[in-house]
């Protein structure tokens, strides 16, 4: 009943509170929870690894700096260099700390496109941990109670949605009879009483007395309050920051005030409590407020977690934080997003298929017209499985708008297609002096997915931009700038794109003028990485279940053996004994002075001219101040060289200055004969002890299985059922031949044998005991390949007699998650063995003896778009060079050899090639 994107985000928020204990994440980096790299794998001076060892948040902020995500780049490149030669120059603690805000307590944020079901997602996190709290009463990692807070801008249409939790179905996440139970114990509370009757006390708050009714409250368990962040935080309080720490200041010049800070105190006295934040992305320009109360929250000691969830987790501006001197790391994402699901992938999965028109040269009206046309056409006969029609939402400016241009035309066109006006169109808005909202408009709004429901066109005017939940809209028209505002003009656009029916395939269509076109186009390449054509083309494939089997223990099959090269390198200094005043006196030589040309031309017997070019065109222009050049050196350093060390050695980097530089004009400029990078290099380097780097090599015995039983999982989603082989039909007719033929099918055969009908025999016997092929592989059913070469290439080898003539074996490796046979690969270069990567081959015929694998055969299928990457040549170079050799010497006979093979070659070669390689390695 839950969409994948609820399933990822579910499965990381029990990691983190059953695995990590619910603990915040700048405490999880600091102490290197998550850090996976082998650091004697890296190429770090022998400075940096120690340091990362004994700092595990230096190695985990190595980690960060490296990954390379969708992109293939390192995520960041200079501070990846910077950990890598001197990672104890980087103030990785304090990066962390002020990369999660310097708070205490725990802060995690979910992202999940519009549609994927935020709101039943918070239900299901509010019932597990009530779940775990049941049975770990005094687990402080769980929490007992929970707050729903809206964004103050958007209660009107928030919290209405948020009230759909006391509807959520909790035998969806948990077994029953714990969900019902839990079902039965929860308590729901929506805060959203502006004032009492009377001036206010404790007693007669109508918000603060919802809570007291439940007293005594440190016996609360399972209470849920709905409230907007204004009510509770935003707007009634002041701050003031001490030390980088928001302090709270309670005013108590009004009732408002009053009553703000009385309900906070009463919030704040649940215990266990855990505040769950709709929108969080509208809080960021007020989470000093948010941070200031809470802060008071968690004096209780009994504080449990911030949840946000958002669908645009972005900063209104990019944060930069400081990492070294020089250098800083650029934040543009909310940095505690933990689980993160991408809008491209919704599309065709949970939300519907987008169709984006984009008008030019119109007006508002025929932008209008032309979409609701085309809207009527498309959509006016649809009917949703759940009985609701088609509907398209018109936005506008403003109010007058509405009223006076778009609505005549809406009912013109209306009535032309048969639609009478009074019930196919609604009017919605907060109503101004000359135009009062229809009295029933709320009403009609509130019951649009209603199968009663007849709207067809629906008219907006500052409202419905977004937390708006109508699975029926099926269109949206957009046909001025103003007409939502810029900054959210994708999440009004995406209102339609809510699926009606699961896994069923639906389309919206979403009209735009040229200037929020381009918006639209801007928003999607910052936030999803999408151009408008692509978010169109998006179309996600449904999900589908393969149910997975293990088989390496009916096959018997042993680990694999072989000798993996290790190089490590120590950084060795070879020179203490450093003189930066004589260097920084001979910092100019040959290299650091630009050259000239000298051309002479013969003009007659005795007559030459001769001419010096320049070979720089570089003018007089760059100014020179002394301390400002001493600042550049040292920021070209990434801190290695300070100011401070600088300034000891004035005198001779003065006289330096003055011979690389001179007056002009009035002030002082560096001559461009000088080429001022080296000879700023060449100072640097009279600072820097001289070191030779030491190379270890060895070859470790590794024992590898081909399949890591604890990460075959069952059953596995996927959208590309195709990628696994073999189908699962034939899966279960290997699984059933396993299990032989039972007593009654041995008679039916034997039966049919005796009276002639041996095909008959055959084919009944092929059905119950199976290929004679199917105990030669299929370690695991099935495999997940990477192309339909590989599956070719087990179909036809697995059917060669010389197989079974052999007593070969025929195994897919390719799966780097389920095998651990992968070889770390490196390159000779002048200075010795280079690291280059993880090399996972693809497939492997094997040969036992006395229960071992004796002998294996590396197959390589490669298609010709991947042959020429340069990554993979390096790698193979090295297997089929100084791996074989290695490995082949250390066992003393061929334990090892390698096939490479190209979709290019065809298929008769291709099979040829394959029978050759095996008869050559495995006759002997």
């Amino acid at each position: 009943m839950m969409r994948d994107a609820q399933i990822d985000a579910i499965k990381t928020f029990l990691f983190l509170k059953l695995a990590c204990n619910n603990r915040p994440l700048r405490d999880l980096f600091l102490d290197g929870v998550f850090n996976s790299m082998d650091l004697d794998e890296e190429e770090l001076t022998s400075s940096s690894r120690e340091h990362m060892r004994s700092h595990p948040a230096a190695a985990a902020l190595y980690e960060c700096a490296s990954y390379s995500g969708e992109t293939g780049a390192a995520l960041s490149p200079k501070l990846r260099q910077k950990l890598k030669s001197a990672a104890q120059e980087v103030d990785a603690e304090g990066f962390f700390d002020k990369l999660f805000y310097g708070v205490s307590y725990t802060d995690y944020l979910f992202s999940l496109p519009m549609g994927a079901g935020k709101t039943y997602l918070m239900a299901a996190f509010i019932y597990l941990e009530l779940y775990f709290a049941e049975n770990e009463p005094y687990n402080p990692a769980f929490a007992h109670n929970f707050i729903i807070l809206a964004p103050s801008g958007l209660k009107t249409s928030v919290i209405p949605s948020l009230k759909t939790i006391q509807h959520f179905d909790p035998s969806w996440v948990i077994p029953e009879p714990a969900a019902s139970g839990l079902k039965r114990c929860l308590i729901f509370e929506v805060l959203d009483q502006n004032k009492s009757e009377q001036r206010s006390n404790r007693a007669k708050n109508p918000n603060v007395q919802k809570i007291a009714n439940h007293q005594p409250l440190d016996r609360l368990f399972g209470f849920v309050a709905v409230t907007n962040a204004e009510k509770v935080i935003l707007d009634r309080v002041d701050i003031d920051e001490r030390n980088g720490v928001p302090q709270l200041i309670e005013r108590t010049d009004d009732e408002k005030d009053r009553q703000a800070n009385e309900l906070r105190h009463w919030l704040g006295r649940l215990p266990h409590l855990s505040v769950f934040i709709d929108e969080v992305h509208h809080a960021a320009t007020d989470d000093i407020k948010l941070r200031a109360v809470v802060n008071n929250w968690v004096k209780n000691n009994s504080f449990n977690s911030i949840i946000g969830f958002s669908g645009t987790p972005y900063l209104p501006n990019a944060e930069k934080i400081v990492v070294a001197p020089g250098l800083s790391v650029s934040l543009k994402e909310i940095s505690t997003i933990v689980s993160y699901y991408p809008l491209a992938d919704g599309i065709g999965n949970f939300l519907k298929t987008p169709l984006v028109r984009i008008t030019t040269g119109m007006s508002r009206l025929q932008i209008i017209e032309r979409g609701i046309r085309e809207f009527l056409d498309t959509y006016k006969d649809t009917i949703y499985s759940d009985g609701t029609c088609a509907k398209l939402g018109i936005y506008c400016s403003t109010i007058s708008t509405l009223e006076e241009e778009v609505y005549p035309l809406a009912a013109r066109l209306a009535e032309e297609y048969g639609l009478s006006p009074a019930s196919a169109i609604l009017k919605y808005h907060g109503g101004n002096k000359e135009y009062s909202c229809p009295a029933d408009a709320r009403l009609h709004f509130a019951s649009l997915d209603q199968p009663f429901s007849t709207v067809r066109i629906i008219l907006l005017a500052q409202i419905g931009r977004e937390g708006w939940d109508c699975r029926s809209l099926t269109g949206i028209i957009l046909s001025q700038t103003g007409d939502c505002p810029q900054n959210m003009v994708l999440q009004t656009a995406c209102r339609c794109l809510r699926q009606v029916q699961k896994h069923s395939h639906e389309s919206a269509l979403i009209v735009l003028n040229e200037s929020n076109a381009a918006v639209l186009e801007a928003q999607l390449k910052r936030m999803h990485h999408l151009s408008i054509d692509e978010f169109q083309q998006r179309a996600a494939k449904p999900q589908v279940d393969i149910l997975r089997y293990n088989r390496s223990e009916r096959l018997k099959l042993p680990p694999l053996t072989f000798y993996q090269l290790k190089i490590q390198y120590n950084s060795l200094v070879i020179d203490k004994r450093r003189n930066p005043q004589t260097e920084i006196a001979s910092a100019l030589t040959a290299e650091t002075q630009r050259q000239h040309t000298i051309r002479s031309a013969r003009l007659g017997r005795s007559l030459s001219i001769t001419h010096i070019e320049e070979n720089h065109q570089e003018a007089e222009t760059r100014s020179a101040d002394f301390h400002g050049w001493l600042g550049m050196i040292a920021k070209e350093s990434f801190g290695f060289l300070s100011l401070a060390t600088l300034r000891q050695h004035e005198a001779p980097l003065r006289e330096l200055f003055l011979a690389i530089s001179h007056e002009k004009d009035g002030h002082r400029v560096f001559l461009p004969r000088y080429r001022l990078e080296l000879i700023n290099a060449n100072i640097r380097k009279a600072f820097y002890e001289k070191r030779t780097l030491q190379r270890h090599e060895e070859l470790l015995p590794t024992e590898t299985r081909l399949l890591k039983v604890e990460k075959l999982t069952s059953p596995i989603s996927t959208s590309t059922p195709e990628s696994f082989y073999p189908a699962q039909r034939e899966v279960h007719d290997i699984l059933r031949a396993d299990e032989g033929p039972g007593k009654q099918e041995l008679q039916a055969i034997r039966a049919l044998e005796t009276i002639g009908e041996t095909e008959q025999a055959a084919s009944l016997r092929r059905k119950y005991m199976g290929a004679p092929w199917k105990d030669r592989s299929f370690h695991y059913l099935p495999y997940r390949t990477d192309s339909r070469f590989e599956q070719t290439f087990l179909h036809e080898v697995l059917r060669f007699e010389q197989l079974d003539k052999l007593g070969l074996e025929l195994y897919y490796n390719g799966d780097s998650a389920l095998t651990e046979f992968r070889i770390k690969c490196y390159e000779w270069r002048p200075s010795g063995w280079a690291y280059i990567g993880i090399y996972t081959p693809d497939f492997l015929i094997v040969h036992r003896h006395q229960g071992t694998i004796h002998q294996a055969l590396i197959v390589e299928t490669k298609g010709h778009l991947y042959a020429n990457d340069p990554q993979f040549r390096q790698k193979r170079r090295f297997v089929e060079g100084a791996f074989l050799e290695k490995n082949n010497e250390q066992f003393g006979y061929p334990r090892f050899d390698y096939l490479y093979l190209e979709d290019t070659i065809p298929a008769a070669d291709r099979l040829a090639a394959t029978m050759r390689a095996i008869n050559k390695f495995f006759k002997k």
